[in-house]
């Protein structure tokens, strides 16, 4: 992974960076279609402390995109204020992980345990994932990471 280089005074450490994505709930993610279109969709997601999980309906634009093109970015930020900004950048490629569309009836998936754990806890399906038979799992292993809080800047902002 490339090395974070602008904004290292408002970056996150490591840990408040793992803090902050396991708080948040939504990102968004940005694809390119076929003919170079960009499309950005919201989605839930599971960060597990060097890559970051998607749960994707596998019928979707999204995944279909990705299929032919695995390049992908994906923010996730939080704040209203100026000085209340704070954010992950990431970008890399998607690699599909376990059966697609995911149903649970097979076999356990030890690359998807710690995912699956992370994900229900998260979302409030308590200790069992839940697979509908319509979504499946993406894994970006991060080629870079972006961080930045605003509240490191201190100070008042005028709007």
């Amino acid at each position: 992974m490339r090395e974070q280089r602008h904004g290292r005074r408002i970056m996150m450490t490591p840990e408040e960076r793992d803090a902050f994505l396991a708080a948040q709930r939504t990102c968004r993610v940005a694809t390119v279609s076929a003919d170079g279109r960009p499309h950005a969709t919201p989605l839930w997601f599971a960060w597990d402390g060097s890559c970051l999980w998607l749960y994707s309906i596998t019928r979707s634009r999204r995944w279909a995109e990705l299929q032919v093109d695995p390049r992908i970015a994906v923010v996730i930020d939080s704040g209203e204020e100026y000085g209340e900004l704070r954010g992950v950048e990431i970008t890399g490629s998607v690699e599909p992980v376990g059966e697609a569309p995911r149903t649970g009836t097979g076999e356990p998936f030890a690359a998807l345990e710690v995912p699956e754990k992370i994900f229900a806890a998260k979302y409030g399906f308590g200790e069992q994932m839940f697979h509908d038979g319509r979504h499946a799992w993406l894994r970006i292993e991060p080629a870079t990471l972006t961080s930045w809080d605003f509240r490191k800047l201190g100070g008042n902002f005028a709007r």
